[in-house]
């Protein structure tokens, strides 16, 4: 018997001669088991099969030839694919993807699901019950949109606490931005119906909300309530006006126009969104590319993965064809549950459009492609500054950040070889410590951090966040000694540190470098180097007290009494008057307490239990 230690080449075509023709998702695997690439296909038979019955580019090609073998998901519908593509793409992140970097910060209009809904701008996970409706490309185009929205139907905007504990209207009300649900000048009746009418708007169906304004403008008339006919036809004509399109080129219905532009390894995909007729602003993205030199290929998977995550307007306007558009256009119909239309030919003040946009993604990628070149320039200027090898791939710095000792927060920042990777940012509450000590702050959050990275790795398992390149600490000599320690304790091997040490007068640029040998040097502001470290050491500083001042302002504004079961908004509402304040509540005793208006007994020594530490 003759044996190879080369395992046979993967034979695609015998693969694919029974591969089943219903829609589904394919995962090319390399034989050390690396997800190599995430299609989806409306045949799998088909779309798989194109992969070794055609010439193929030198990307694809390339891909091909490492191969080992390909597992198949097969769904009920296209659009099952696109969104079963879509997450394992997220997830997984195949090495020749095409991927959509994550953003999470994208802006959204929050419409809360209360009494008396709360109206504001949204970022992050969608925790808070409500509907939220976007994205929209900037927060200027948000804040824009809530200015028209408190003018026409006057919802409030104020957080919940300040909400509860209003005795009278704000000056949001005085000057005719909001109708003080807080102090009971309008019913929930009446409110409800305002923001009926705002959810009409904000989900596009302006048609609608005109039709029912004109029908109770004339109710009104007719019953001779002509002050409130005059309320509803002001209201009508600003909407109208919202209504009416800013622009030859598009006709008021909701859409996204793209441009996808490469040069140099690098691409970028430009959004011009429409929604309601009105313009809302342009956002670049800058895909990953992994390889992909195909303009088309881009924009076809960034339309994929994009739409998978945000629901797409009625129509998306593309600079050129891409592959698979019927496909992609079917599977967001399904998903979106209405007509989605992906249109590539266009003349007269609609072309003059695309080529906006086009000339917009190419200004943004020239402005990306300078960065990059800068950033790569500090990266060199760093290396020769520190002694290193070669470029840190990955770069961790941490900060410390309180009041008096008061709510202590640790932060720490990500920079990788293209700048900050936000997604990957931590704070840490820093607790069990004397008050103010920096010193034991440090420990404990470098502590956290590496233990947990040094456990997954002697269990076998990869880190969740890798341990870094380079460890920037801020602050001197003692902050970099608790640093050292900390590595020491848990075996960190093989990491460059340096401690980030400001001047006697606090100035930028006159930083002094400590390394762990106590070493120091002085850069100057002139350094590149520096202005690489003094970038990453200010954004570690800026997320740090952006968490303190987060964490204080709770303190400050949550009342301990919102933690008692059994106190709800009346209640507090009456202790606090009664007692005339926290002070006052604090100071009475049980019997004082149980005097109040709802409050019996027990719940009167529930509530002195848990202000006094008792509970």
């Amino acid at each position: 018997m003759v044996t190879s230690e080369h395992p046979a080449p993967f034979d695609g075509k015998a693969f694919t001669r029974d591969l089943t023709s219903a829609p589904g998702v394919y995962r090319m695997y390399a034989a050390d088991d690396t997800l190599l690439y995430v299609g989806k296909a409306a045949s799998l038979n088909k779309r798989v099969a194109s992969y070794f019955n055609k010439a193929l580019t030198i990307r694809i090609a390339t891909m091909v030839g490492q191969i080992a073998r390909i597992d198949v998901t097969v769904t009920r519908t296209p659009a099952e694919a696109l969104i079963l593509e879509n997450q394992l793409i997220k997830t997984l992140k195949p090495r020749y993807n095409v991927m959509l970097r994550d953003d999470k910060s994208y802006p959204y209009v929050l419409l809360t699901q209360e009494e008396f809904p709360r109206i504001a701008l949204h970022r992050g996970p969608r925790a808070i019950p409500g509907k939220y409706y976007g994205p929209y490309p900037s927060a200027y185009s948000v804040r824009e949109t809530l200015n028209f929205m408190h003018r026409l139907f006057k919802l409030r905007n104020c957080e919940d606490s300040v909400f509860r504990n209003r005795t009278r209207p704000c000056l949001q009300y005085q000057i005719g931005r909001c109708t003080a649900p807080c102090v009971g000048l309008i019913d929930a009746t009446a409110y409800a119906r305002d923001a009926h009418r705002a959810e009409l708007f904000l989900s596009g169906r302006s048609e609608e909300l005109g039709r029912e304004l004109t029908a109770e403008m004339e109710a009104a008339s007719e019953r001779l309530d002509f002050e409130g006919a005059a309320r509803l036809r002001d209201l009508l004509s600003g909407v109208r006006k919202l209504q009416s399109p800013q622009s030859l080129g598009n006709d008021g219905s909701d859409t996204d126009v793209l441009a996808c532009v490469l040069r140099n390894g690098h691409a970028c995909v430009m959004q011009l969104s429409w929604r309601d007729g009105r313009n809302l602003g342009t956002r670049a993205f800058f895909p990953k590319l992994n390889g992909e030199d195909s303009a088309s290929e881009v924009l076809a998977a960034f339309v994929s993965q994009y739409y998978g995550d945000h629901p797409p307007p009625n129509e998306v306007w593309l600079d050129q064809d891409i592959p698979e558009r019927g496909l992609i256009e079917e599977a967001l119909n399904e998903a979106s549950l209405h007509k989605v239309r992906l249109r590539t030919r266009f003349r007269g003040e609609r072309a003059a459009q695309i080529d906006f946009v086009r000339r917009n993604a190419d200004a943004a990628l020239s402005s990306e492609l300078a960065s990059n070149a800068a950033q790569k320039a500090r990266l060199d200027s760093l290396c020769e500054l520190l002694g290193l090898d070669s470029a840190p791939q990955r770069i961790e710095c941490y900060d410390i950040s309180h009041t008096m000792g008061e709510a202590t927060v640790a932060s720490c920042v990500v920079f990788d070889q293209n700048g900050p990777v936000r997604g990957q940012y931590r704070r840490f509450n820093i607790t069990g410590i004397t008050p103010g000590d920096d010193y034991a702050a440090m420990h404990q959050v470098l502590t956290r951090r590496f233990k947990r990275a040094m456990d997954s790795l002697a269990a076998g398992e990869t880190p969740a966040n890798p341990i870094p390149d380079l460890l920037l600490i801020d602050g001197g000599v003692g902050q970099l000694a608790q640093a050292r320690a900390v590595l020491n304790e848990l075996d960190v091997q093989g990491l460059a540190m340096i401690g980030v040490a400001k001047g006697e007068q606090r100035i930028a640029g006159d930083e002094t470098l400590v390394f762990p040998d106590g070493r120091e040097l002085h850069p100057g502001k002139q350094s590149p180097g520096l202005q690489l470290i003094q970038q990453v050491r200010d954004e570690a500083h800026r997320f740090a007290i952006t968490g303190h001042r987060g964490r204080r302002q709770k303190a400050r504004t949550t009342s301990r009494l919102e933690d008692i079961p059994g106190i709800g908004p009346r209640r507090r509402a009456s202790l606090l008057k009664h007692f005339g304040g926290m002070v006052g509540l604090k100071a009475a005793g049980v019997a004082d307490i149980a005097r109040v208006e709802g409050v019996n007994a027990a719940l009167a020594e529930r509530i002195y239990a848990a202000l006094h530490g008792l509970a």
